[in-house]
């Protein structure tokens, strides 16, 4: 019975241990080399901050140091699809718990390797060119993904990215602006172009229906005509924008639904795949907390039928 019992303690050891490495910290690896940040301005008085949130929500703010980090599934499980995870929170603070971590996760369940961007935000005080600085990140990321496919375990024509709220605009933004000149980052648009996107509660337009917050964090509350039609990114979609998929609730009252109506009537109307779910109730930010919220419930589910095209 002494062995026996050894013998157990010894599995549930070993099972507890497994479980831990699977919860363990990812890799972390930071985008640009040492001093070649692009539209960087050294600025010791900002420093970045991490807020554990006593609702739950942990947040990251005065992003200088932008990093990547790699959630991989089990080896027997990864279908080698990859997706970039961008989090979302106005272009002020990254809500990189449910909108980032909690995502990776649920995304290593589907066999698919997650990446969670940790970009900068837009700040005068840390940037030459602030509305370039998270769209620079993005494709960084992109081509760091791509560079690195086969250590990965991945299809380098298998990567897409994901965005919540403002990290849903930087991610169509990645999706329609990749072709467009940004020096600082030298990404070739083929590597910078993801292969799908998809888009939780995602700000898109800068206009009539913008999230003024995210507006003016990245372009400024004076902004041009010109630099409002640039960043409303149903305005930018074109034949080579990605498949996507898209979510949202219609009781929205921080992002209006019309965002995403509008991206996929672009879409549609330049021949581009797209699957749209829009629940009566939701609100807004909800990621992975649906419990209790209708038929939003079924969201993940969905998306989960909609990755298995993706990874054909």
């Amino acid at each position: 019975m002494k062995i026996l019992s050894f013998t157990v303690a010894l599995l549930a050891t070993a099972l507890f241990a497994s479980d831990g490495m699977s919860q363990s910290k990812p890799e972390t690896i930071e985008l640009w080399p040492a001093g070649k940040i692009p539209y960087a301005i050294a600025n010791s008085a900002v420093q970045e901050k991490a807020d554990p949130g006593n609702d739950g929500i942990a947040r990251i703010s005065n992003v200088t140091v932008p990093t990547l980090a790699v959630y991989l599934p089990p080896k027997e499980k990864a279908t080698g699809v990859g997706v970039m995870v961008c989090p979302g929170g106005g272009y002020r603070i990254l809500a990189i718990g449910h909108e980032g971590e909690d995502i990776a996760r649920w995304l290593n369940e589907q066999g698919i390797a997650a990446f969670v961007l940790k970009y900068r935000l837009p700040d005068d005080r840390t940037s030459s060119q602030k509305n370039l600085v998270p769209l620079s990140d993005a494709m960084r990321g992109m081509q760091l993904i791509r560079q690195n496919a086969q250590k990965w375990g991945l299809k380098a024509n298998k990567v897409g990215v994901m965005g919540f709220s403002a990290g849903g605009h930087l991610a169509s933004t990645l999706s329609t602006h990749f072709d467009k000149p940004n020096e600082g980052a030298g990404v070739q648009p083929d590597v910078a172009r993801p292969d799908f996107s998809i888009l939780m509660y995602p700000v898109i337009s800068f206009g009539q229906f913008a999230h003024s917050g995210s507006r003016e964090s990245l372009i400024g509350k004076n902004a041009s005509q010109e630099q409002i039609d640039l960043y409303s990114n149903e305005k930018q979609v074109t034949a080579k924008t990605p498949p996507t998929f898209l979510v949202h609730a219609l009781d929205d009252k921080a992002v209006p639904v019309e965002n995403s109506i509008q991206y996929y009537l672009a879409l549609k109307a330049a021949g581009v795949p797209a699957e749209m779910h829009l629940y009566p109730t939701g609100g807004h930010g909800f990621a992975l907390r649906t419990q209790g919220k209708g038929t939003l419930e079924g969201w993940p589910e969905a998306l989960k039928g909609w990755l298995k095209g993706m990874s054909k």
